[in-house]
């Protein structure tokens, strides 16, 4: 059995029907669709073909019909029409952006929170990979006995910092020394350059030797793609409670056990290397606390070089049109604005 031009027109009323209500679907709701010219009878006879094929479910013998996974893939694949948002919105994004601070972290911040709210699901964003990035500045800050705060800033404003060990013999005279040796050095420079201009200033070293040793390799830990919790911003973390499918306790606790952790967050929705949007539907997205769920995600960048992932996931009947055409949009301007400061 193959789908005819009337399947693929009524798998469509009942999907975008279903995405509005989140109430299953009757033949007498599509018939009376406009552009749907068929009784009620003869809708009965297509949506139980559409059982058969596995495109609709049927949750109690007597309610209508939902979309399965396999129908929203086919929708999203298929069935999909390409929408743009209005100028007063885009104007909206951009404006709220560019009125934030110049640190790449306050911006992309205010982006998750503007996703979310754009689309009314929960947004995930992915800070861009630090491998890439360059070094602006190093600054060492001594802050108790022996120990120091180390803060790295690279050239798309994203602050690195971590706590240091400081040898004998070295007082706060010399951590500024050394700080300012170490950004005249380490300008602009990739990690593979910084190892070599650190193996130049070992052999040179004496007293700083230890610490110069301890701080490449915090930098190369830091910079090192791969990241960690603190890239990952959740905006909206709430709004899947807005969803009638998510009023099942145990539902809601799994939804949120997966927001907790962001190392599981960051690899659900990396993985994107352009603008293209992609769309994981259900089991696709190979977590079983997410089986109802779908996660669209787009890629933006920082210059040439940085790549980060705007990540939105909601419930299964998302509004896809609304959600591909927000992460376009927000992932162009993103890049557009951050890459300013590369």
């Amino acid at each position: 059995m193959q789908l005819d031009e009337r399947k693929y027109l009524i798998l469509q009323a009942i999907i975008d029907d279903y995405i509005n209500t989140a109430v299953p679907v009757g033949s007498r709701t599509i018939s009376r669709k406009a552009g749907v010219s068929c009784s009620p009878a003869t809708i009965r006879n297509e949506m139980s073909d559409l059982e058969e094929l596995g495109y609709l479910d049927q949750p109690h013998t007597s309610a209508g019909r939902v979309p399965s996974n396999k129908a929203y893939r086919l929708y999203v694949d298929h069935l999909l029409k390409a929408t743009k948002l209005s100028s007063d919105e885009r104007e909206r994004i951009q404006d709220h952006l560019l009125s934030r601070s110049k640190q790449v972290e306050s911006v992309i911040r205010s982006a998750a929170e503007v996703l979310s709210d754009a689309t009314k699901y929960t947004s995930v964003i992915v800070a861009p990979k630090l491998g890439t990035l360059r070094i602006r500045h190093v600054q060492l800050v001594p802050v108790a006995d022996r120990t120091a705060l180390m803060v790295i800033v690279t050239n798309a404003g994203i602050v690195k910092d971590a706590v240091i060990r400081v040898p004998d013999g070295l007082d706060a005279d010399d951590l500024y020394s050394i700080s300012r040796v170490l950004t005249q050095r380490l300008a602009d420079k990739p990690l593979e350059a910084v190892r070599q201009t650190f193996s130049d200033l070992l052999r040179n070293a004496d007293q700083s030797r230890k610490l110069l040793g301890e701080t490449l390799a915090v930098i190369e830990r830091k910079l090192e793609a791969g990241g960690d919790a603190s890239d990952v911003i959740v905006g909206g973390s709430s709004r899947f409670l807005e969803y009638p499918e998510y009023s099942d306790v145990n539902k809601a606790r799994n939804f949120l056990s997966v927001l907790e952790s962001r190392d599981r967050l960051r690899k659900l929705v990396s993985g994107n290397g352009d603008m293209e949007v992609t769309i994981r539907i259900g089991p696709e997205n190979h977590a079983p606390e997410l089986s109802d769920c779908s996660i669209v995600t787009a890629s933006y960048r920082v210059g040439d070089r940085s790549t980060g992932t705007l990540g939105i996931i909601g419930p299964t009947r998302m509004n896809y049109n609304r959600v591909i055409s927000v992460l376009d949009f927000m992932g162009r301007a993103l890049s557009d604005i951050l890459s300013e400061y590369k």
